[in-house]
Parts: structure tokens; sequence; C-alpha cells
């Protein structure tokens, strides 16, 4: 190393220290301060108490619970026009375990977590090694019910032999490429998106034909929208194709995927564009009520957002104006409604969006302990 290289070593309180390894080496010393920058921070939003939406929702569960790890579904009216309303369901168990989780009350004990899983896991077919459900395809049952055993690090008892197909030479994309992302993108996304996280909830999920999963998405993502498919989406002037929103949707069910694999997206800042569309033009009703559209939504400008910052400041400032108007309608909803969650499945949505405005609006939503995001530790909601 030529003598006039010089070494700079900033230093808080080991001056004496570097200096003497400094000159034994040669180098230069800086002890002084160094001064960063003049930042302007934004103005943090007011608070808003949201514990009482989280107290309502555990209410929620307890009213739904039948026994140790068996929950209805169904609330109020619900539970007795739904066929079976009052019975346990494998949905409303999933919901629940979701929702303790998310609220940090998931459950201690041993004997209460092996009734979640036993619940669980008695839904899956040997045969098949699929699980049903009755308002949702057996591609959405499957995964939401890996998903949930993985939050008590269980796995189903049988193989996947339903979905081994997909794991074959073009099998995923054959099914990817089959999908009606013309006209039914949003539901067709339980296929596209819940195959995947079937098989890697389960452990089933080869590196290789993980590779194929996202190389496929990789080409199809539309560079204009950041939504899939291209070619289907209404500026393609495609005849039937289905509301933006509902592309948007179907979006968000792939954009957890890549999360969970850690997964570039192609085109992150075209897809913050489409989600900054969606409020601003009206193009979805949102934060009325229980649901999934909101975390569908606020997922597809956070993620995206965390691998290009793109209208950073306009994202933030959209979400605080949002969160604001949602925890409004929620906290009067639960202040005035004797049964304000009659669904436990779309209560497991709205904590979730609750969950992920809280992470990226710290201070701005208050609860007893902070929410935890599902999505955050596997795929599939």
């Amino acid at each position: 190393m030529e003598s006039s290289r010089r070494q700079f070593i900033v230093t808080c309180g080991s001056a004496g220290l570097l200096g003497t390894l400094a000159a034994k080496s040669g180098a230069s010393v800086f002890t002084g301060t160094v001064s960063a920058p003049a930042m302007t921070l934004p103005a943090l939003p007011s608070s808003i108490d949201i514990q009482p939406i989280i107290t309502a929702a555990l209410a929620t569960l307890q009213a739904a619970k039948l026994a140790p790890g068996r929950f209805t579904r169904w609330l109020g009216d619900e539970r007795t026009k739904r066929p079976g309303g009052a019975e346990a369901n494998t949905y409303g168990c999933v919901a629940a375990a979701n929702i303790l989780y998310a609220t940090g009350c998931f459950p201690r004990s041993a004997d209460e977590r092996t009734a979640f899983v036993q619940t669980i896991q008695s839904n899956q077919s040997a045969e098949t090694g699929l699980f049903s459900d009755t308002t949702h395809n057996t591609f959405h049952a499957t995964a939401n019910c890996t998903a949930a055993l993985d939050l008590f690090d269980a796995r189903p008892l049988h193989p996947l032999r339903g979905l081994a197909y997909l794991l074959e030479p073009n099998g995923i994309e054959t099914l990817l490429d089959g999908l009606d992302w013309l006209k039914k993108p949003w539901p067709e996304a339980h296929r596209g998106a819940g195959s995947f996280a079937a098989l890697f909830n389960a452990g089933e999920a080869p590196p290789e034909w993980q590779d194929r999963y996202f190389a496929w998405l990789w080409e199809q993502q539309d560079p204009t929208t950041g939504l899939w498919r291209k070619g289907c989406q209404p500026h393609d002037g495609v005849a039937g194709s289905a509301p933006f929103f509902h592309h948007l949707a179907s979006s968000f069910h792939y954009v957890f995927n890549h999360v969970a694999a850690h997964r570039p997206l192609r085109f992150p800042a075209a897809m913050i564009d489409s989600a900054l569309r969606v409020r601003r033009e009206k193009l979805q009703e949102l934060g009325t009520g229980p649901g999934f559209s909101e975390i569908d939504w606020a997922y597809c400008l956070t993620r995206p957002l965390r691998q290009c910052g793109h209208r950073f400041d306009e994202v933030r400032a959209e979400l605080q104006d949002f969160a604001a108007d949602y925890s409004r309608a929620l906290l009067a909803r639960v202040a005035k409604e004797a049964v304000p969650f009659p669904d436990l499945h779309t209560l497991n949505g709205t904590i979730a969006a609750f969950a992920e405005l809280q992470q990226f609006l710290p201070g701005m939503l208050r609860t007893e302990r902070p929410l935890r995001l599902i999505l955050d530790r596997r795929p599939f909601i």
C-alpha cells in the first residue's frame, strides 16, 4: 500500500485505541464529530385507538367457540340462515387461529394447540390429500388449511396427492395458462396462487418447481399496470374484461407468494400506480365493513413499495387517510351493532388489513399488543 494512501477512521469515544492502531499502520485518524445533513421528518398523524375493534374481534371468537380448537364460522342472523351455521366449521377454526395469532393471543397450552391441529387435519382427504369447504374450491381450502397448520408448526397428515400433477413438466404452467384471467381473475387466483401456497406450506414445493412458477409470472406481469395477466385487462381493449379492481385483488394473491418466497416483482412501480388509482378513482368500495378488499389493496401498495420506493410520500399519505377512515368506520360498527362481525372468515381479512396498516404507519393505530400479519409468517389468507 502506498504511503500516500490514507485511511480515515471516524470514532465516537474510542479515539485513543483507534489512534494507537492507526499510528502503527500509518493511517490518519479523524477524532472529531460528523454532522448529518438536516432531515425533515413527516409530521406524525394523530394516533387512533383501535383496541375496541380488537376487543370486539376477540369477543366474536369467544362467541363462536364450541370447544378447544372448534369454532363455528357464522354468528347472528348468518348462523341461522346458513345450513349447519351453528356447527363446527373448518374455516371458522382456521380464521380463529389466524386472528389469535395476529392479535398476540395465540393459544399457549399444548392441549389447545393440539385440538386446533386435529380439527384442521380432520378435514383432509386421505385419498387426495386435499381439504374442502362448502364456500370455496379445494385449492383455496387446501391453501387456507395448510397455512393455518403452519402457525402451529404442523403439516397435513397426508401428501397433497391431488396437486402432484402440478409438479410434472409443464404442470403448473398449464394450470396458470388455462385460468380465466379475463373474466374471473379474482376467484381464479385461488387456484393460481392457492396451488403454490398449498404445496409451499406443506413442504412439497421443490426449488426448481418454484423457479418455474415465478418464471411464468415474471413473463406474464403487465408492464403498464403491474398486474396479472398481461393482455387480459381493461386497458388492453379486450371485450368482457373483469372490473379493474378484480385484476388487482387477483394480483394480491401472487404478490404474497412472491413475498413468501423472497422473489422480486418485475414491475413494482406500475403496481403502485394501479393501486393508487383504485381509491382515488373510486374503482372499489373500501373501508366500510369487514372483508378482504382492504388487505388486497393495501398490500399492493406496501409490498411493491419495499422493492422500489416509488411515490413513497403519496402512498404514505393515501394509507394514512384510508387508515383514519377505516378505523372510524369499524369503531362505529363495534359501538353500534350487537354482532359487528357475523363471519369469522371476513373478520380475518379485516384484522389482516389493520395489521398491515399498523406496521406501515407506526404510531398511528394503537392496540394493546402490536398486530402481526399472518402473511409475514406464510402465504395465503
